[in-house]
């Protein structure tokens, strides 16, 4: 079978473990990474560094899948950025899924979303636009997560939790069932949130208080 090629935007640490599903899922071939200048000639993981965010126009006219991986923890802007950028010049964002997660055939995954190693996403539960589901996280029955959000490792979301635009959910958090999450929020690792978060911010803790 031949396999369709696609070009990674962003080649950090994120962009490993991305490569590391990408490869598992088996199902396209990596053209290439675009970065920072200073990285062209160099590789990660032996696929090269071939261009730069400001020749995004020449590769969209060349090729037609492409995939974010630059991380989130603080903001989702350069992602969102990015991937709205290259919709506008035409590229396309497959939904990518580890052969070692579960992802419910009831869910709904939209595009340019991955999901990592060992990560659950169950029943009527949705997941937007360019998120990232980190390895060992939980999306439980009828949850929502909107577009832009990281889910990190071992994060919880129970069921029929509602999570707002470009939000990040720390590692190891735990959000109770059936609260929402205002867009633009952060939640540290290691928190549990038991009621809905109204107000962006930076929340810390069990249970999480508002820290800015």
């Amino acid at each position: 079978m031949n396999k369709q090629e696609i070009i990674l935007i962003g080649g950090g640490g994120h962009c490993k473990s991305c490569i590391d599903v990408i490869e598992a899922e088996g199902r396209f071939k990596i053209k290439g990474i675009i970065d920072v200048p200073e990285k062209l000639g160099h590789h990660s993981l032996g696929y090269p560094y071939i261009g730069t965010d400001d020749e995004l126009g020449k590769f969209t006219g060349e090729n037609r899948y492409f995939f974010i991986t630059i991380g989130h923890i603080k903001s989702p802007a350069l992602r969102s950025k990015l991937f709205n950028k290259i919709k506008s010049l035409g590229g396309e964002f497959p939904v990518i899924i580890s052969p070692k997660s579960h992802v419910s055939s009831h869910a709904v995954i939209n595009e340019g979303t991955i999901i990592m190693h060992g990560a659950i996403i169950n029943a009527s539960s949705t997941t937007g636009k360019n998120c990232i589901i980190n390895s060992q996280a939980l999306i439980e029955h009828d949850a929502v997560v909107g577009d832009h959000c990281h889910i990190s490792t071992g994060a919880r979301v129970n069921g029929m939790t509602k999570i707002g635009e470009r939000c990040f959910i720390g590692s190891g958090s735990v959000l109770n069932q059936g609260i929402e999450i205002a867009p633009e929020t952060i939640i540290a690792s290691g928190s549990v949130v038991r009621k809905s978060i109204k107000i962006p911010g930076l929340y810390v803790g069990n249970p999480v208080k508002k820290f800015k």
